[in-house]
């Protein structure tokens, strides 16, 4: 079972999206706000999965999601946010974000959104591999 987490200033927000993986068959082993205290407290829980709102896209949102992304290098880290705009999704995406999570959720939205970002990851190792094996 893949490990998760949940990182949102709103708690309200953190209990709907844990409800939605849990639901989902995923087990969801913390939840936390976006300080520092709870993000390193997310960090020690080591998950496979970080469903993390950064607060507002500026330099300090985007300095957690980077903090969040060097401990946790091998994490699947999807993006929880009202709005995304082209700008947001650039940024996310360039600091290793896999996919997007809207507010408010949509329990089947987010699972899908979650599977195909993993389904497109495993593609692309795949590929990886099957180059690098006609290649030797």
């Amino acid at each position: 079972m893949i490990t998760a987490a949940v990182i949102d200033p709103n708690a309200i927000s953190r209990n709907l999206l844990t409800s939605v993986l849990i639901n989902g068959g995923y087990d969801v082993v913390g939840d936390a706000n976006h300080s520092s205290a709870g993000i390193a407290g997310i960090v020690k829980l080591r998950p496979q999965l970080v469903c993390i709102d950064i607060g507002q896209p500026d330099a300090e949102g985007f300095e957690r999601l980077e903090h969040l992304r060097q401990a946790l290098p091998k994490a699947l880290v999807f993006m929880v946010s009202g709005t995304f705009d082209a700008t947001t999704i650039e940024a996310g995406v360039q600091r290793g974000v896999l996919g997007f999570i809207v507010k408010p959720f949509n329990g089947v939205a987010v699972l899908k959104t979650i599977r195909n970002a993993v389904l497109r990851l495993a593609k692309q190792h795949r590929e990886k591999e099957e180059q690098g094996d006609s290649e030797g």
